[in-house]
């Protein structure tokens, strides 16, 4: 059985200076970002989470809120025991890429860059991930991931070989829609679709949104999600359900579970659970049984 690594995904602001069509977020939701005030309220709710967590930050765009490496980052660090990680389109400048570098040097965990082939080239992007990778901690990983768009397959497979000569490796996302997978054309996409994912894919490799339904899993006790207004939720499933609410920061409201609980849901959108030991009965190589999967 994988080990589990508390984790909370943080979405430390909604603003985002992209706007994909494809993007699962609603634009009401892609917008604001806390007060200094709350800043330092999340800030405390951190220092009181003694043993350590990896904070993985996301959006909107992180680097988009000034605070984010003004405050957050520093205050993490310094702090916090936690471990850093982020969720980025990595369209910041260098200068601030080069700030969080030098910020999260020793505590960084993972960064995950998202290729956004409606707002960035692959040779720019690239780049600009090679950068980062020859900066950042070389403890820390830097992983590319792209959503996979009905009928736009063939840019990202091409992308996928710009990268790979770069030594970069693509995390390819199945995309996900209001009510679960997107429909992929049988004839054009889909052979397409089975490079990109591969024959059998694990969450290491590739995010499909399988089902976990009736496994154990420890959202709720070891991993949650935290909303910019201090909400937190068992996980994005529950969320999107309105079921699984823990509580808000800023009221100093938020009770974790004591135990871990069945997964009601047919559908597991993200892959960081599985991947930090969550699901029970996915082994360390984050292997599930075929039939359980969700077929992109």
């Amino acid at each position: 059985m994988k080990p589990r690594q508390p984790t909370v995904e943080w979405q430390v602001c909604g603003v985002c200076n992209y706007d994909c069509t494809y993007c699962i977020q609603s634009k009401k939701s892609r917008v604001g970002h806390p007060s200094g005030e709350e800043v330092e309220s999340f800030l405390s709710f951190f220092r009181s989470l003694t043993s350590p967590w990896e904070v993985k930050m996301t959006g909107g765009e992180p680097f988009a809120f000034k605070a984010f490496l003004e405050r957050i980052v520093p205050g993490l660090v310094g702090e916090t025991p936690h471990t850093i990680s982020v969720l980025t389109n990595l369209s910041a400048p260098l200068r601030q890429i080069d700030r969080f570098a030098e910020l999260t040097r020793g505590r960084l965990g993972i960064v995950s860059a998202s290729l956004h082939l409606e707002h960035a080239t692959v040779e720019e992007f690239a780049d600009k991930a090679a950068h980062l990778r020859a900066v950042m901690d070389p403890a820390a990983r830097l992983v590319v991931n792209s959503v996979l768009v009905p009928g736009r397959l063939e840019e990202v497979e091409r992308a996928r070989e710009l990268l790979l000569s770069r030594g970069l490796t693509l995390f390819p996302q199945v995309m996900k829609v209001k009510h679960g997978l997107a429909e992929y054309d049988e004839v054009v996409d889909r052979p397409r679709l089975l490079r990109l994912v591969g024959r059998d894919p694990t969450p290491r490799t590739a995010n499909v949104a399988p089902s976990y339904r009736g496994r154990r899993c420890w959202a709720g006790v070891d991993y949650f999600v935290l909303t910019q207004t201090g909400d937190a939720w068992r996980c994005r499933t529950a969320r999107r359900h309105d079921e699984g609410f823990l509580g808000n920061v800023h009221q100093e409201t938020l009770r974790l579970w004591e135990g871990p609980s069945a997964c009601p849901y047919s559908m597991c959108p993200c892959t960081v659970p599985a991947n930090r030991g969550m699901v029970e009965g996915i082994g360390a190589s984050g292997d599930v049984a075929s039939a359980e999967r969700a077929a992109p």
